[in-house]
């Protein structure tokens, strides 16, 4: 079982070569969840609608009409589209919310990664997931395509989750061998922006030791593959998604920055 968290520009694919990588890894045998974000979409929405969003320690400050946007850009726009780019492949693909069914359970984010207290409206932070209707689609030879909106425990708000926290925990629930997080950059810099200073291989526990010393875009990410470790997840591999090949390479135990447990 693999979990893919597939966003940003990384999502223009106009090669097809996602859809592509993904057909590969199916007649390979191995099961797939992709779990995917869409901030490019949802900035060109709120734009379109003269709504001004302001980002906070790497998420998006969300105000109940800010939500409403960006969950009608994930699940009505972007999810449909990529399993529609996925069904043109020929994999059996089917877009969901995290929230409808509901698979994602959160509570609302109150403070940022190092802890310090934040206004940040919808946003939610993940307390469980329920992973019934991810396996029984997956028994059914589907694909899930997986919108990180998600729901409170009252079952009735709706919060915004960063994708990548949203892919760190389903693929924990689902004990997957490897979360492949796919960015706008090359991997883990040690020293941004120097380029040489890509780590290729780290443990949790060294990752851990230095988080705090990443930029704000970076953060989050960081934070998803401890997660995703620390819950159960037997690897993160984090790669450039604007690269064409990058996906493939990660199917293949290649490129980017590899963190383990």
């Amino acid at each position: 079982m693999i979990v893919v968290k597939f966003g940003g520009h990384a999502m223009t694919d106009e090669n097809g070569n996602f859809a592509k990588a993904i057909s590969a890894a199916q007649k390979a045998g191995e099961q797939v969840v992709v779990v995917h974000g869409g901030g490019p979409q949802i900035d060109a929405a709120l734009k379109a609608k003269g709504i001004v969003s302001t980002w906070v320690g790497g998420f998006r400050v969300t105000t109940k009409e800010i939500f409403d946007v960006v969950e009608d850009v994930l699940v009505n726009q972007v999810g449909n589209e990529v399993a529609a780019t996925l069904g043109k492949a020929g994999i059996k693909a089917q877009s969901m919310s995290a929230r409808t069914l509901p698979t994602v359970i959160a509570n609302r984010r109150t403070q940022l990664i190092d802890g310090t207290p934040a206004e940040l409206g919808f946003v939610g932070n993940v307390k469980r997931v329920d992973s019934s209707a991810l396996l029984q689609l997956i028994d059914q030879g589907v694909f899930p395509v997986v919108a990180p909106i998600s729901s409170d425990e009252d079952l009735e708000t709706g919060l915004n989750v960063n994708a990548d926290f949203a892919a760190a925990a389903i693929a924990a629930s689902l004990g997957a061998s490897s979360l492949i997080m796919m960015t706008d950059v090359a991997g883990i810099y040690r020293n941004w922006p120097n380029k040489d200073s890509l780590i290729e291989t780290i443990s949790a526990v060294e990752l851990e030791s230095i988080k705090s010393g990443f930029a704000e875009g970076m953060a989050p990410k960081v934070q998803a593959a401890l997660d995703a470790l620390s819950y159960g997840a037997k690897a993160v591999r984090i790669v450039d998604g604007t690269d064409p090949d990058s996906f493939a390479s990660a199917l293949a135990g290649q490129g980017g920055t590899l963190v383990i447990a």
